[in-house]
């Protein structure tokens, strides 16, 4: 449990496995996170338009908007959100095209729970220093 004096980190979740966000965001809950989940590209733009959070967990692989076009659309619309992009096995390059496009880092699936709260703490703490 993280300390009640420490400002509780927002993070959306935009994945089209529905499993794995599910599975993912209880995780995230269970180490003090706030998470909020969609499973399209449009939900992402919807829900960061409606509140936005302190960082973005976005998969590139998605059936209405590739993840590589949300990010244009947030970094363009809100900046401060720190995206990290997730990518499947051979999506090496469209992790680092991402990272030109403004993504904070990306990370490969399977996701190891470890190291993407790692990074989720080092986005949250560049885009406060921002």
């Amino acid at each position: 449990m993280k300390p009640q004096n420490k400002e509780q980190i927002r993070v959306l979740i935009a994945d089209d496995e529905v499993e794995f966000i599910t599975t993912l965001g209880a995780r995230l809950k269970l180490r003090g996170f706030e998470t909020t989940a969609v499973s399209s590209g449009i939900a992402a733009l919807k829900a960061i338009e409606k509140d936005p959070p302190d960082v973005l967990v976005l998969d590139l692989k998605m059936p209405d908007l590739t993840g590589l076009e949300v990010l244009a659309k947030v970094k363009e619309d809100v900046p401060a959100i720190e995206v990290i992009i997730l990518t499947g096995h051979g999506s090496f390059e469209a992790g680092k095209e991402g990272m030109e496009q403004g993504a904070f880092d990306y990370i490969m699936k399977p996701v190891d729970l470890n190291q993407l709260i790692t990074t989720i703490e080092e986005a949250y703490l560049q885009g406060k220093a921002a």
